[in-house]
């Protein structure tokens, strides 16, 4: 079974189409955009190239078929929980139901990755940041959120015979919008809005693109920033991402809690946009495009609309004050203004059981789960799980 870099643009054509044939009998599977993947494997798109590194492969059969596909990458500014166990990544695994196959795809990135220095790898996990391209489909085998993969069942046992250990589960929560929430999420919004305009809750504007930006940028970096595997964002990066959402972002599904004009916190979600890219295809060209416009239009023209949670935070100071459960009560008011009728909130890691807690309160239930393994180099090391976030 021939592995090949992929060098050329046949080898890139190869990598890209393996999952159409793999999933071909799947009907709840979408296909990411071509465009999208192949920008994780551009230094010219990808940002992480500056202080990274990455290849990828395809395995053919005898005859030259493909079978299997998969990536490995090092960013060496990813926060190492441990200095003594530098971990690198794997990812963007697809391969038919054959352990020696997937074994090699396997092997591929662990001599790679050992050849650079790294003592362990963590897969499949994405070339960039977490919101995408992250973690094994397990449980819940319905249509993915956009920016997820759906994975084929049997990949679970393909990762856990090979050696692959869960270093953390992250979950997929679903909950109908219109299912009314605790009373305690009224009574902070009461509390709250007795000492307006000391403090306040409002969706963003696309009309201030800086605000957004830097009132994301300061929530993010405050709430997230350096936990296990999450750097802190530059402003640019903030402008950058609310440059990518402008063209799909729904204003009413951005919303920010403020203490005397300093943002507190957040909960960002989206229209779920794979409800359309379903109709559009992996071709993102003229054609695709003006299929995407069509199919937009018609589904912000509906009453029974999706959403997802992209992420969610309050800063430090402020949580386990009542802060979510007041913003919440504002923002459920407008997404069922705005006809949203379902949401689910992508990427609750099981090492954050607060915002596990927080998932719970308001009626959401888990839906999926993806794992994001762990293979130690080292056979004879003891194993640990990503630490709990306290």
């Amino acid at each position: 079974m021939p592995l090949l870099e992929v060098t050329t643009a046949q080898h890139v054509r190869q990598f890209l189409d393996l999952p159409s044939r793999l999933y071909q009998d799947q009907p709840n599977w979408i296909s990411p955009l071509d465009h999208e993947v192949e920008a994780v494997f551009d230094p010219k798109r990808n940002h992480n190239f500056a202080h990274g590194e990455a290849i990828r492969w395809i395995l053919t059969d005898e005859a030259g078929v493909v079978i299997g596909r998969v990536a490995a990458f090092i960013n060496h500014e990813t926060p190492q929980t441990d200095p003594t166990l530098p971990v690198g990544g794997m990812g963007f695994f697809e391969c038919i139901d054959d352990q020696s196959a997937a074994n090699i795809l396997f092997e591929a990135c662990r001599v790679w990755l050992a050849q650079r220095g790294l003592a362990a790898m963590d897969g499949p996990i994405n070339f960039g940041e977490r919101d995408r391209y992250w973690g094994l489909l397990t449980v819940g085998f319905t249509e993915p959120n956009y920016g997820m993969f759906y994975h084929l069942p049997y990949y679970q046992q393909l990762f856990e015979n090979y050696g692959f250990q869960v270093y953390f589960k992250q979950y997929t929560c679903y909950r109908e919008v219109a299912v009314p929430l605790h009373e305690s999420f009224s009574k902070a919004a009461t509390k709250y809005a007795q000492q307006y305009p000391e403090f306040r809750f409002e969706h963003a504007s696309k009309r201030n693109a800086e605000k957004l930006a830097r009132d994301f940028h300061h929530v993010y970096n405050l709430a997230w920033a350096n936990h296990s595997g999450v750097n802190p964002m530059p402003l640019e990066k903030a402008r950058d991402l609310v440059r990518e959402m402008k063209p799909v972002v729904d204003e009413r599904l951005l919303w920010f809690a403020y203490h005397n004009d300093e943002p507190i916190a957040f909960f960002v979600s989206l229209p779920e946009l794979n409800q359309i890219f379903k109709h559009v295809g992996r071709n993102f060209n003229l054609l695709g495009k003006l299929r995407f416009l069509w199919e937009k239009r018609k589904y912000d023209q509906r009453s029974d609309k999706k959403m997802f949670g992209v992420i969610f935070g309050v800063v430090p100071e402020w949580q386990g004050k009542g802060i979510e459960s007041a913003m919440m009560v504002h923002a459920r008011a407008q997404f069922m203004r705005a006809g949203y009728t379902d949401i689910e909130m992508n990427w609750i890691g099981d090492f954050n059981p607060r915002m596990l807690a927080v998932t719970r309160s308001i009626g959401a239930r888990i839906l999926k789960t993806h794992v994001t393994y762990r293979y130690l180099f080292d056979r004879t090391r003891p194993f640990e799980r990503s630490p709990i976030i306290r």
